[in-house]
């Protein structure tokens, strides 16, 4: 991995990655960011250290105001289909990302921020912070599935075709997830709940990730089958019986180090 991305700030303490967006004005991202989202986010392990969460922010006045716009004006259909595959591949990478990552959002989230933000495992967000899908204003589309995974299909419509911006406040209120704070709590809070994913067993994080991010879109009697699978599986992983050990003792589990082979059978 390239130790020194260009568009993104990287720093580790107690576990954590913290990764920051830097893409003066306002972190509009570009084909190149893209290549570094997805490059970081797929192979987060390289950064260094002994990963257990990420938490994703922006530098400056915003966490991500959207698509670089002069990116969009120079598109055609014989350029596009590459473009889109990489912004694709950005947002998977972080959505399916081994570990948890948890966005701080300040300032505007709009567009391609907004589906960065959603494709994380989950959100914290200012009170005033903005987040909107202005992509018919600027003759694109794009965004509305992403936002649908943290907001109900008749908000998901509104903000699709009315490109209107909504405050964080507002959103939580109208059915969207996520935590809403003081804008002096954003990073306090987004980093209290990685410290806390942080205490809990490696392997059991990052094989929970999987299957999160495999029952996702099953059917309730499916999903939680394939669940029950790997609670049977992780019984044999000596972690299991420490966590619930240390709950009866009532003292801090003592994990073993991140078994790489525990992974879904494909």
């Amino acid at each position: 991995m390239n130790a020194s991305f260009k568009y993104l700030s990287l720093s580790i303490e107690s576990g954590v990655l913290s990764v920051a967006m830097h893409r003066p004005p306002v972190n509009g991202v570009d084909r190149d960011m893209y290549i570094e989202l997805a490059e970081l986010f797929t192979h987060p392990d390289r950064a260094g250290g002994d990963l257990r969460a990420i938490v994703l922010s922006g530098v400056g006045p915003h966490f991500c105001a959207g698509n670089d716009l002069d990116e969009f004006a120079s598109m055609t259909p014989a350029n596009g289909t590459e473009r889109m595959w990489r912004v694709r591949e950005a947002f998977f990478a972080i959505q399916e990302c081994p570990l948890p990552v948890i966005a701080a959002v300040h300032g505007a989230a709009l567009g391609t921020g907004l589906a960065i933000a959603a494709s994380c495992d989950f959100i914290v967000a200012t009170k005033d912070a903005r987040f909107a899908l202005p992509e018919l204003t600027v003759g694109v589309m794009g965004g509305a599935r992403h936002l649908a995974r943290i907001a109900p299909q008749p908000l998901v419509r509104r903000m699709f075709f009315t490109g209107e911006h909504i405050l964080a406040a507002d959103f939580a209120a109208a059915g969207a997830s996520l935590t809403v704070c003081e804008g002096s709590e954003l990073h306090a809070t987004a980093h209290r709940f990685a410290q806390r994913i942080a205490t809990l067993s490696p392997t059991a994080v990052r094989l929970g990730k999987q299957i999160l991010n495999r029952i996702e879109w099953m059917d309730l009697r499916a999903g939680y089958e394939f669940e029950q699978g790997y609670t049977v599986r992780m019984s044999g992983h000596p972690d299991s019986k420490e966590a619930l050990t240390a709950f009866r003792e009532r003292r801090e589990p003592r994990y073993a180090e991140r078994a790489v082979s525990w992974k879904i059978e494909v």
